[in-house]
Protein backbone atom coordinates (compact mmCIF):
# COMPACT_ATOMS: atom_id res chain seq x y z
CA UNK A 1 0.00 0.00 0.00
CA UNK A 2 1.47 3.34 -1.06
CA UNK A 3 2.08 5.76 1.80
CA UNK A 4 1.31 9.44 1.32
CA UNK A 5 2.43 10.64 4.75
CA UNK A 6 4.57 9.68 7.72
CA UNK A 7 3.27 7.49 10.54
CA UNK A 8 2.31 9.77 13.42
CA UNK A 9 2.63 8.60 17.01
CA UNK A 10 1.62 10.03 20.38
CA UNK A 11 3.87 7.60 22.21
CA UNK A 12 7.27 8.73 23.53
CA UNK A 13 10.42 7.48 21.85
CA UNK A 14 11.08 3.88 22.91
CA UNK A 15 14.60 4.01 24.27
CA UNK A 16 14.38 5.76 27.64
CA UNK A 17 11.84 3.31 28.97
CA UNK A 18 13.77 0.26 27.80
CA UNK A 19 17.05 1.66 29.18
CA UNK A 20 15.46 2.11 32.60
CA UNK A 21 14.04 -1.40 32.61
CA UNK A 22 17.29 -3.01 31.43
CA UNK A 23 19.35 -1.16 34.05
CA UNK A 24 16.97 -2.25 36.77
CA UNK A 25 17.56 -5.90 35.86
CA UNK A 26 21.16 -5.60 34.63
CA UNK A 27 22.91 -2.81 36.59
CA UNK A 28 26.29 -4.27 35.54
CA UNK A 29 25.81 -2.62 32.14
CA UNK A 30 26.79 0.67 33.80
CA UNK A 31 30.34 -0.72 33.93
CA UNK A 32 30.52 -0.57 30.13
CA UNK A 33 30.18 3.23 30.12
CA UNK A 34 33.44 4.96 29.26
CA UNK A 35 35.83 6.08 26.54
CA UNK A 36 37.83 4.17 23.96
CA UNK A 37 40.96 6.19 23.09
CA UNK A 38 42.07 3.39 20.75
CA UNK A 39 39.46 4.76 18.36
CA UNK A 40 41.91 7.57 17.64
CA UNK A 41 44.39 5.02 16.27
CA UNK A 42 41.60 3.69 14.06
CA UNK A 43 40.99 7.22 12.78
CA UNK A 44 44.68 7.73 11.98
CA UNK A 45 44.87 4.39 10.17
CA UNK A 46 41.77 5.04 8.06
CA UNK A 47 42.82 8.58 7.15
CA UNK A 48 46.25 7.22 6.19
CA UNK A 49 44.67 4.47 4.08
CA UNK A 50 42.48 6.89 2.11
CA UNK A 51 45.24 9.44 1.59
CA UNK A 52 47.66 6.70 0.47
CA UNK A 53 45.02 5.36 -1.91
CA UNK A 54 44.48 8.82 -3.38
CA UNK A 55 48.22 9.25 -3.91
CA UNK A 56 48.59 5.84 -5.56
CA UNK A 57 45.68 6.57 -7.91
CA UNK A 58 46.74 10.08 -8.93
CA UNK A 59 47.74 8.87 -12.42
CA UNK A 60 45.45 5.83 -12.69
CA UNK A 61 42.66 5.34 -15.23
CA UNK A 62 39.19 6.46 -14.26
CA UNK A 63 38.03 2.82 -14.17
CA UNK A 64 40.64 2.03 -11.53
CA UNK A 65 39.60 5.09 -9.52
CA UNK A 66 35.93 4.18 -9.73
CA UNK A 67 36.55 0.55 -8.77
CA UNK A 68 38.89 1.40 -5.91
CA UNK A 69 36.45 3.96 -4.53
CA UNK A 70 33.55 1.49 -4.62
CA UNK A 71 35.38 -1.59 -3.34
CA UNK A 72 37.83 -0.06 -0.85
CA UNK A 73 37.37 3.66 -0.34
CA UNK A 74 33.67 3.43 0.49
CA UNK A 75 34.31 1.00 3.36
CA UNK A 76 37.11 3.15 4.80
CA UNK A 77 35.02 6.30 4.42
CA UNK A 78 32.01 4.69 6.08
CA UNK A 79 34.23 3.56 8.96
CA UNK A 80 35.34 7.17 9.37
CA UNK A 81 31.68 8.16 9.65
CA UNK A 82 31.41 5.72 12.54
CA UNK A 83 34.46 7.28 14.18
CA UNK A 84 33.00 10.78 13.71
CA UNK A 85 29.88 9.41 15.37
CA UNK A 86 32.00 8.19 18.31
CA UNK A 87 33.60 11.63 18.60
CA UNK A 88 30.18 13.31 18.51
CA UNK A 89 29.18 11.25 21.55
CA UNK A 90 32.52 12.07 23.23
CA UNK A 91 33.44 8.39 23.41
CA UNK A 92 37.08 8.69 22.37
CA UNK A 93 38.59 11.17 24.86
CA UNK A 94 37.37 12.79 28.06
CA UNK A 95 38.04 16.27 26.68
CA UNK A 96 35.25 17.64 24.44
CA UNK A 97 37.89 19.63 22.52
CA UNK A 98 39.99 16.53 21.88
CA UNK A 99 36.93 14.67 20.62
CA UNK A 100 36.04 17.49 18.24
CA UNK A 101 39.58 17.69 16.90
CA UNK A 102 39.62 13.91 16.40
CA UNK A 103 36.32 14.16 14.53
CA UNK A 104 37.73 16.89 12.30
CA UNK A 105 40.76 14.70 11.54
CA UNK A 106 38.45 11.83 10.58
CA UNK A 107 36.48 14.20 8.37
CA UNK A 108 39.48 15.33 6.27
CA UNK A 109 39.43 12.62 3.52
CA UNK A 110 35.67 13.03 3.17
CA UNK A 111 36.18 16.37 1.38
CA UNK A 112 32.91 17.90 2.62
CA UNK A 113 32.95 19.51 6.12
CA UNK A 114 30.48 17.68 8.33
CA UNK A 115 31.94 16.50 11.65
CA UNK A 116 31.02 19.56 13.72
CA UNK A 117 27.57 19.93 12.20
CA UNK A 118 26.94 16.21 12.61
CA UNK A 119 27.64 16.49 16.34
CA UNK A 120 25.01 19.22 16.73
CA UNK A 121 22.29 17.48 14.75
CA UNK A 122 22.98 13.93 15.84
CA UNK A 123 22.76 14.61 19.56
CA UNK A 124 19.37 16.24 18.94
CA UNK A 125 18.36 13.08 17.06
CA UNK A 126 18.99 11.09 20.23
CA UNK A 127 17.16 13.56 22.45
CA UNK A 128 14.14 14.10 20.21
CA UNK A 129 13.84 11.06 17.97
CA UNK A 130 11.00 11.52 15.51
CA UNK A 131 10.34 15.20 16.28
CA UNK A 132 10.35 16.65 12.79
CA UNK A 133 11.65 20.13 13.62
CA UNK A 134 14.54 18.74 15.71
CA UNK A 135 15.50 15.36 14.23
CA UNK A 136 17.70 15.75 11.13
CA UNK A 137 17.52 12.01 10.49
CA UNK A 138 13.92 12.41 9.31
CA UNK A 139 13.40 13.26 5.62
CA UNK A 140 11.78 16.54 4.64
CA UNK A 141 8.13 16.21 3.65
CA UNK A 142 8.91 17.54 0.16
CA UNK A 143 11.83 15.09 -0.03
CA UNK A 144 9.56 12.12 0.67
CA UNK A 145 6.96 13.38 -1.80
CA UNK A 146 9.56 13.98 -4.51
CA UNK A 147 11.23 10.57 -4.19
CA UNK A 148 7.86 8.79 -3.93
CA UNK A 149 8.01 4.97 -3.89
CA UNK A 150 9.51 4.33 -7.32
CA UNK A 151 12.84 2.62 -8.01
CA UNK A 152 14.37 5.54 -9.95
CA UNK A 153 13.54 8.08 -7.27
CA UNK A 154 14.92 5.91 -4.49
CA UNK A 155 18.09 5.16 -6.46
CA UNK A 156 18.69 8.89 -7.01
CA UNK A 157 18.02 9.50 -3.32
CA UNK A 158 20.70 6.97 -2.36
CA UNK A 159 23.14 8.40 -4.89
CA UNK A 160 22.61 11.99 -3.69
CA UNK A 161 21.94 11.21 -0.03
CA UNK A 162 24.40 13.80 1.41
CA UNK A 163 22.79 16.55 -0.67
CA UNK A 164 19.29 15.67 0.54
CA UNK A 165 20.60 15.67 4.11
CA UNK A 166 22.00 19.16 3.65
CA UNK A 167 18.55 20.47 2.70
CA UNK A 168 17.13 19.29 6.03
CA UNK A 169 19.09 21.86 8.02
CA UNK A 170 16.70 24.71 7.16
CA UNK A 171 13.76 23.12 9.00
CA UNK A 172 15.62 22.38 12.24
CA UNK A 173 15.07 24.52 15.30
CA UNK A 174 17.05 25.18 18.47
CA UNK A 175 20.36 24.52 16.70
CA UNK A 176 22.95 27.17 15.92
CA UNK A 177 24.08 26.15 12.41
CA UNK A 178 27.33 28.13 12.33
CA UNK A 179 29.93 28.95 14.97
CA UNK A 180 33.72 29.08 15.40
CA UNK A 181 34.00 25.27 15.41
CA UNK A 182 32.02 25.02 12.19
CA UNK A 183 34.28 27.64 10.61
CA UNK A 184 37.34 25.68 11.72
CA UNK A 185 35.88 22.50 10.22
CA UNK A 186 35.30 24.26 6.89
CA UNK A 187 38.78 25.80 6.92
CA UNK A 188 40.44 22.44 7.61
CA UNK A 189 38.56 20.79 4.74
CA UNK A 190 39.41 23.57 2.29
CA UNK A 191 43.11 23.51 3.17
CA UNK A 192 43.28 19.70 3.02
CA UNK A 193 41.43 19.42 -0.29
CA UNK A 194 43.46 22.22 -1.86
CA UNK A 195 46.69 20.55 -0.75
CA UNK A 196 45.61 17.16 -2.16
CA UNK A 197 44.70 18.81 -5.49
CA UNK A 198 47.91 20.86 -5.66
CA UNK A 199 50.34 18.05 -4.77
CA UNK A 200 48.57 15.00 -6.23
CA UNK A 201 46.10 16.29 -8.79
CA UNK A 202 42.36 16.09 -9.51
CA UNK A 203 42.21 12.30 -9.73
CA UNK A 204 43.36 12.00 -6.12
CA UNK A 205 40.55 14.31 -5.04
CA UNK A 206 38.11 12.47 -7.32
CA UNK A 207 38.93 9.16 -5.59
CA UNK A 208 38.21 10.69 -2.18
CA UNK A 209 34.99 12.32 -3.41
CA UNK A 210 33.69 9.13 -5.01
CA UNK A 211 34.58 7.15 -1.86
CA UNK A 212 32.51 9.61 0.14
CA UNK A 213 29.41 9.37 -2.05
CA UNK A 214 29.59 5.59 -2.32
CA UNK A 215 29.98 5.24 1.45
CA UNK A 216 26.59 6.86 2.09
CA UNK A 217 24.82 6.13 -1.17
CA UNK A 218 24.12 3.54 -3.84
CA UNK A 219 26.30 0.86 -2.25
CA UNK A 220 25.68 -2.18 -0.01
CA UNK A 221 26.62 0.08 2.91
CA UNK A 222 23.69 2.33 1.98
CA UNK A 223 21.32 -0.20 3.52
CA UNK A 224 22.41 1.12 6.90
CA UNK A 225 20.40 4.33 6.45
CA UNK A 226 17.25 2.26 5.94
CA UNK A 227 18.08 -0.24 8.68
CA UNK A 228 18.26 2.24 11.53
CA UNK A 229 14.78 3.80 11.68
CA UNK A 230 12.65 2.90 8.66
CA UNK A 231 9.51 0.85 9.31
CA UNK A 232 10.56 -2.30 7.52
CA UNK A 233 8.58 -4.77 9.65
CA UNK A 234 5.68 -3.00 11.36
CA UNK A 235 4.49 0.41 12.50
CA UNK A 236 5.37 -0.13 16.17
CA UNK A 237 9.12 -0.73 16.16
CA UNK A 238 11.00 2.34 14.95
CA UNK A 239 14.63 1.42 15.63
CA UNK A 240 16.32 -1.67 14.22
CA UNK A 241 19.71 -3.28 14.69
CA UNK A 242 21.84 -5.04 12.09
CA UNK A 243 23.77 -8.16 13.14
CA UNK A 244 25.45 -9.04 9.86
CA UNK A 245 29.13 -9.53 8.96
CA UNK A 246 29.74 -5.94 7.84
CA UNK A 247 29.76 -4.88 11.49
CA UNK A 248 33.38 -6.03 11.46
CA UNK A 249 34.41 -3.26 9.05
CA UNK A 250 31.75 -0.84 10.31
CA UNK A 251 32.82 -0.97 13.97
CA UNK A 252 29.53 -2.38 15.28
CA UNK A 253 27.47 0.55 14.06
CA UNK A 254 24.73 -1.96 13.25
CA UNK A 255 23.97 -2.36 16.98
CA UNK A 256 21.61 0.57 16.75
CA UNK A 257 19.01 -0.29 19.37
CA UNK A 258 21.84 -0.96 21.81
CA UNK A 259 23.44 2.37 20.93
CA UNK A 260 20.22 4.36 21.33
CA UNK A 261 19.52 2.66 24.64
CA UNK A 262 23.06 3.33 25.91
CA UNK A 263 24.68 6.18 23.92
CA UNK A 264 27.47 6.52 26.51
CA UNK A 265 28.96 3.13 25.68
CA UNK A 266 31.63 2.99 22.91
CA UNK A 267 31.43 0.88 19.76
CA UNK A 268 33.65 -1.98 20.97
CA UNK A 269 31.31 -2.79 23.88
CA UNK A 270 27.95 -2.62 22.08
CA UNK A 271 27.79 -6.42 21.55
CA UNK A 272 28.23 -6.84 25.32
CA UNK A 273 25.02 -4.86 25.89
CA UNK A 274 23.13 -7.28 23.67
CA UNK A 275 24.58 -10.31 25.43
CA UNK A 276 23.85 -8.88 28.88
CA UNK A 277 20.22 -8.14 28.03
CA UNK A 278 19.63 -10.80 25.37
CA UNK A 279 15.86 -11.31 25.94
CA UNK A 280 15.21 -7.60 25.29
CA UNK A 281 17.11 -7.45 22.01
CA UNK A 282 16.21 -10.90 20.73
CA UNK A 283 12.54 -9.93 21.04
CA UNK A 284 13.07 -7.05 18.59
CA UNK A 285 13.10 -7.40 14.82
CA UNK A 286 16.55 -6.96 13.28
CA UNK A 287 18.39 -7.17 9.95
CA UNK A 288 21.09 -9.54 8.74
CA UNK A 289 21.99 -8.01 5.38
CA UNK A 290 22.38 -4.38 4.38
CA UNK A 291 22.55 -5.40 0.72
CA UNK A 292 19.24 -7.28 0.74
CA UNK A 293 17.62 -4.49 2.72
CA UNK A 294 18.77 -1.86 0.22
CA UNK A 295 17.42 -3.94 -2.69
CA UNK A 296 14.15 -4.47 -0.87
CA UNK A 297 13.81 -0.74 -0.25
CA UNK A 298 14.59 0.07 -3.88
CA UNK A 299 12.09 -2.36 -5.39
CA UNK A 300 9.30 -2.44 -2.80
CA UNK A 301 6.31 -0.21 -3.52
CA UNK A 302 5.36 -0.41 0.16
CA UNK A 303 8.57 1.14 1.48
CA UNK A 304 9.34 4.80 0.93
CA UNK A 305 10.74 7.82 2.77
CA UNK A 306 7.32 8.08 4.42
CA UNK A 307 8.06 4.82 6.27
CA UNK A 308 9.09 6.70 9.40
CA UNK A 309 7.48 7.49 12.76
CA UNK A 310 6.98 11.19 13.52
CA UNK A 311 5.91 12.57 16.91
CA UNK A 312 5.31 15.89 18.62
CA UNK A 313 6.08 14.53 22.08
CA UNK A 314 9.46 16.06 22.89
CA UNK A 315 9.91 13.78 25.90
CA UNK A 316 11.33 16.49 28.16
CA UNK A 317 12.66 15.20 31.48
CA UNK A 318 14.74 16.82 34.25
CA UNK A 319 18.52 16.82 34.16
CA UNK A 320 20.53 14.52 36.37
CA UNK A 321 24.20 14.03 37.17
CA UNK A 322 25.03 11.01 35.03
CA UNK A 323 28.60 10.94 36.32
CA UNK A 324 27.40 9.42 39.59
CA UNK A 325 27.38 5.60 39.76
CA UNK A 326 23.79 5.54 41.08
CA UNK A 327 22.46 8.11 38.59
CA UNK A 328 19.33 7.26 36.63
CA UNK A 329 20.64 7.22 33.07
CA UNK A 330 17.13 7.58 31.72
CA UNK A 331 16.37 10.81 33.56
CA UNK A 332 18.56 13.02 31.38
CA UNK A 333 18.18 14.08 27.76
CA UNK A 334 20.17 11.88 25.41
CA UNK A 335 22.75 14.59 24.68
CA UNK A 336 23.61 14.62 28.39
CA UNK A 337 24.02 10.85 28.40
CA UNK A 338 26.68 11.20 25.74
CA UNK A 339 28.89 12.94 28.29
CA UNK A 340 28.57 10.23 30.92
CA UNK A 341 31.79 8.81 32.28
Amino acid sequence: MKRTDFVYSNAPEPHRGRTKEILRKHPEIRNLIGKNPLSFLVICGLVGLLVAGAILLQDASWWWILGAAYLVGAFADHALFVMIHECAHKLVFKSPVANRLAGMLANLPQIFPSSISFEKYHIKHHSFQGVHELDADLPNKWEAKLINNYFVGKALWFLLYPIFQAFRVARLKEIKPFDAWTAANWAAQIVFTAAMWYFFGPKAVAFLTLSFFFSVGLHPLGGRWIQEHYLTHNEEQETFSYYGPLNVVAFNVGYHNEHHDFPSIPWNKLPEIKQAALPYYDSLKSHRSWTLLMLRFLFSRELSLYSRIVRKNRGKVPLTDVSKPDADLTAAPREVLADAV
